[in-house]
């Protein structure tokens, strides 16, 4: 059983955070949970999450933190990477996803100093931070306005241009207690202090880059209100260039589609988005005419009417539809919109009666769904028109 009063597992990403390959040795191992006297795998700890690679020629698949001992999950073995015995005592090599690893780096550094601006210019607190695979999120305290959001982000790019040199350091005791710098417990122990002078100094415990340079950039792709605050979702680096190209991509592709300009592209769309209610309305209206004409070519009579419509049917037609049939009709008025092969939509009317006796015979012949009041159900069912025409007869 590990002791964590006589040894914790060396951090050595602590040591050097470029750190790509070391040799550690095995003190635990039970089945694929693996516990090194020392490792470069930052485990998931401070809202990032864990490393990843391969170790004794497996697959890394999660590294957790437990009483200053780190686990290493491991998977199947890799292809083309040594496979080593892994027993207590044996002497095991790792490597980090250096990819992976270098981009949290870059989205946890542009966090420090995107929070440490906020906290300058706004005095709100970081009090949650998020930093996975696919989001980086930032959880702040108050209202950050979106003028604001591009304020900060144009002094964090600025930080990042100059190129600072970042610095770690961990104080104890009075030192400790004088020191300024955010965080979001409170801190008995010695604290590991990262700082980017000028910007911000932050309690952390997860690997950062050794200039700002290396974030290469900060782009703010989301914000909403939250809980009182505002949560902020940003990418830096890589993320932030891969969302730059796809975004890129799309937008020349749609100007390309609609034969104009990438800077015209917003107002060929409001152009068109304007011309599309027009027709649409349009549409409705000789829609809601031919209706009527098959409406008005029913007699009138005390017998039931069913009308069976295209699947692009609108509904406020079919609706409308039902509501003149049920003055010239005493009995069960329905509307039915679709095809037998995708089945069909509904509605269905009866006025001073109960059209519930249509839709419950409907859900009991065919599964059909839907509801609604005495007067009127609407749903959906999949039959024939043959079928429905049939059930339809039999009410009286």
């Amino acid at each position: 059983m590990l002791d964590s009063s006589t040894v914790v597992t060396r951090k050595l990403y602590y040591e050097d955070a470029y750190i790509k390959e070391f040799e550690a040795t095995v003190i635990s191992s039970e089945g694929k949970d693996i516990v090194l006297d020392a490792t470069a795998f930052f485990p998931e700890e401070g809202g990032q999450s864990a490393d990843r690679g391969v170790l004794a020629g497996r697959e890394v698949l999660d590294v957790q933190i437990r009483e200053g001992y780190i686990h290493h999950y491991l998977g199947e073995p890799v292809a083309g990477a040594m496979l080593q015995e892994i027993t207590e005592g044996a002497v095991v090599m790792g490597c980090i996803d250096w990819e992976h690893r270098f981009s949290n780096m870059q989205q946890h550094s542009g966090e420090h100093l995107f929070s440490g601006t906020v906290h300058a210019k706004y005095g709100y607190d970081n009090v949650g931070f998020h930093l996975s695979d696919s989001e980086v999120t930032m959880d702040f305290s108050g209202v950050i306005p979106p003028e604001g959001l591009k304020e900060i982000e144009d002094v964090v790019n600025q930080a990042i241009f100059l190129n600072i040199p970042s610095e770690i350091v961990f104080l104890e005791g009075e030192e400790a207690q004088r020191a300024e710098y955010r965080s979001k417990l409170t801190l008995t122990e010695a604290v590991r202090v990262v700082r980017f002078p000028g910007y911000d100094a932050c309690a952390c415990c997860a690997p950062h880059v050794a200039r700002t340079g290396e974030i290469g950039c900060l782009k703010v792709v989301g914000a909403i209100n939250y809980k009182g605050g505002t949560r902020v979702s940003m990418l830096c680096g890589r993320r932030a260039m891969e969302l730059f190209r796809h975004d890129r991509d799309i937008l020349v592709m749609t100007a390309n589609y609609l034969t104009t300009n990438t800077d015209e592209v917003y107002e060929s769309v409001n152009r068109l988005k304007a011309e599309n209610t027009e027709l649409k309305a349009k549409l409705k209206q000789a829609g809601l005419e031919l209706m009527r004409r098959k409406v008005d070519a029913i007699p009138e009579g005390a017998g039931n009417a069913v009308l069976f419509e295209s699947a692009d049917a609108d509904q406020a037609v079919i609706r409308e539809a039902v509501n003149v049939l049920m003055e010239k009709m005493g009995g069960f008025c329905a509307v039915f919109a679709g095809n037998d092969t995708e089945g069909y939509r509904f509605i269905i009317g009866k006025k001073g009666g109960d059209a519930r006796i249509a839709s419950n015979v409907l859900r009991e012949r065919f599964g059909a769904r839907g509801g609604g009041k005495p007067v009127m159900v609407q749903g959906s069912v999949t039959a024939t028109e043959e079928s429905l025409r049939e059930v339809l007869s039999e009410l009286g």
